[in-house]
């Protein structure tokens, strides 16, 4: 995560602003003093972008439960859980959510980052497996 500051301090864009790098895993104390986020894991960028336009483009839609692919276009699934009865997801869009079968809240930084870490994971091959070539 970085973050543009000027040499009095405050944040102004131009020749007199530097950026910073900070690693952490306190995602939710870098939130306060971070603009920009890069996630990387497995040495590979998974998601990357102002902080404020990545959280606002990114919801939690809890609801009845349904298959994610039935999402309209646009709607990528970051995260997902599901009971007998309900879904659980966070999705990335950058148009609203007009199912009203949804209740949309947004996300927090930390549950951003945790997110897309979870999702690389899953697509990470388990330690000790090769990759094969396909001819």
């Amino acid at each position: 995560m970085a973050r543009s500051r000027s040499s009095a301090g405050a944040r102004r864009p131009g020749p007199r602003s530097w950026p910073g790098l900070a690693l952490s895993h306190l995602v939710a104390d870098l939130e306060r003093v971070c603009d920009f986020l890069i996630v990387l894991v497995a040495s590979r960028v998974r998601v990357t972008g102002e902080v404020s336009a990545l959280l606002s483009s990114h919801h939690r839609l809890s609801g009845p439960r349904r298959d994610p692919g039935s999402l309209p276009a646009g709607q990528e699934v970051i995260e997902e859980s599901h009971t007998d009865k309900q879904s659980n997801l966070l999705v990335r869009t950058d148009g609203p959510v007009l199912d009203p079968a949804w209740t949309v809240k947004p996300v927090s930084l930390e549950d951003l980052v945790l997110a897309y870490m979870s999702q690389a994971r899953d697509d990470t091959p388990a330690r000790g497996q090769r990759l094969g070539v396909v001819s």
